[in-house]
């Protein structure tokens, strides 16, 4: 792909980016990096993989300035494994989402997570950091990972995986919850001081409050088709997956699965649907 690895992208005051080399059906073209901050101080938002070419750019862009903090989205390793190694040459403290430790390690569609990620300090709802006069404000968006927090800073939201620029969200349980997802993407769309979204994958957001209420509409009528398969005899998630999602790439196809199961789940838990063994009912 040609795409600007290890360079250092400009794109507003006080934000630049720098994307890693790991493309891939799930990842775009790489996991984008943000740093902001200013003239004395910066924070580093989604380190990405453990990669050396990334990890030096990483530290070119931080320069002379202070590194504030190493801050992460969630535990994805595509985004939280070079947080260690960042601190390691910097000193500075990784200071973000809660680790996230499932019971559970069966195959997932996406990046897998990253057991060894350990935060000096989690972020609750609405805490901010301060960095160069300007705070970095943490905003709770469960969901896609339960552990997910989006960051807004000077008018901008790094969103993470929540909300992408070239795709939808992979919601995959158990620790991805679809109606935890939807009530998130409620509260973006009801947050108006966003001006601009940075995901990390994919292009920015130049009208998030639209794509947000877009989404959330994409979800209920996912929802409707789900509902509408069950209804005419479809009773397996491969079944549900093969009419709604036709000429899906097979590698997606895992992905799609979960994210059906997340829908059937929360359907249960609504008490439209039900649960017989591998089968699946209208309620």
């Amino acid at each position: 792909m040609d795409a600007p690895y290890a360079i250092l992208e400009p794109l507003r005051p006080g934000i630049a980016r720098l994307l890693a080399r790991n493309p891939s059906p799930y990842t775009y073209t790489g996991t984008q990096t943000y740093l902001v901050g200013d003239e004395e101080e910066v924070v580093v938002i989604d380190p990405g993989p453990d990669l050396d070419e990334h990890l030096d750019a990483i530290v070119v862009a931080v320069g002379s300035r202070s590194l504030k903090a190493i801050s992460c989205t969630h535990t994805h390793r595509d985004h939280s494994p070079a947080s260690r190694p960042l601190k390691e040459r910097t000193g500075a403290p990784i200071i973000g989402c809660a680790p996230l430790v499932l019971d559970d390690d069966g195959p997932r569609a996406d990046a897998s997570f990253d057991a060894d990620y350990a935060p000096d300090r989690v972020l609750g709802d609405g805490e901010a950091l301060a960095v160069d006069g300007h705070d970095l404000v943490a905003v709770a968006t469960p969901g896609h990972t339960s552990n997910h927090l989006c960051f807004a800073y000077r008018g901008a939201l790094f969103t993470g995986d929540h909300v992408m620029g070239w795709s939808t969200t992979v919601v995959i349980p158990p620790d991805g919850d679809m109606g935890a997802y939807m009530r998130s993407l409620g509260k973006m769309a009801d947050r108006e001081e966003d001006e601009v979204y940075f995901p990390a994958h994919g292009a920015q957001v130049d009208n998030p409050r639209r794509l947000a209420r877009h989404l959330l509409g994409h979800r209920m009528a996912r929802e409707k088709q789900i509902m509408k398969r069950l209804e005419e005899g479809d009773s397996t998630i491969d079944a549900i997956v093969a009419n709604i999602y036709p000429g899906l790439d097979e590698r997606l196809v895992p992905a799609a699965g979960g994210s059906v199961l997340a829908h059937l789940i929360e359907l249960d838990r609504q008490g439209r649907a039900s649960q017989h063994g591998e089968e699946w009912r209208v309620a």
